[in-house]
């Protein structure tokens, strides 16, 4: 049985990637990186930039996977460095007041329990006492 080769193209279906519709595709790709220009140019390229992103079709998972990364440099997704580590922070906060939450709400529950118990054996024990 012949082995297939190797340099035979690839004809299974491929995944659809969300990239692959991007609008940033089609443009330069410096406008994202803004840090790279003359600093009084930044906020004008990073607007540029921001532009591109508002008008894609895929902005929403672009930016989940620039959160997810995290990516460091760059607009992706709508938002700048400073953004994705604000919005990050912010996300992380809310995190840690629901653990919080959580934890207080175990707390009280676990001791609601724990004085209904207590309260179920003091209240036998009265009982037993008052039968003698």
């Amino acid at each position: 049985m012949p082995r297939p080769s190797r340099h035979v193209p690839d004809t299974r279906p491929r995944r659809d990637y969300w990239g692959d519709e991007a609008a940033c595709r089609v443009e330069d790709p410096s406008i994202f990186f803004p840090e790279d220009f003359p600093r009084a140019e930044v906020p004008l390229v990073a607007m540029q930039a921001k532009e591109v992103c508002w008008r894609c079709p895929v902005i929403e998972p672009c930016r989940d996977w620039a959160l997810a990364l995290p990516e460091r440099h760059g607009v992706f997704g709508g938002l700048d460095k400073n953004e994705r580590q604000a919005l990050r922070r912010r996300e992380q906060r809310h995190a840690r007041k629901r653990a919080a939450r959580l934890r207080k709400e175990n707390a009280d529950a676990a001791a609601a329990a724990e004085v209904a118990e207590t309260g179920a054996a003091g209240e036998a024990a009265v009982e037993a006492l008052g039968a003698a």
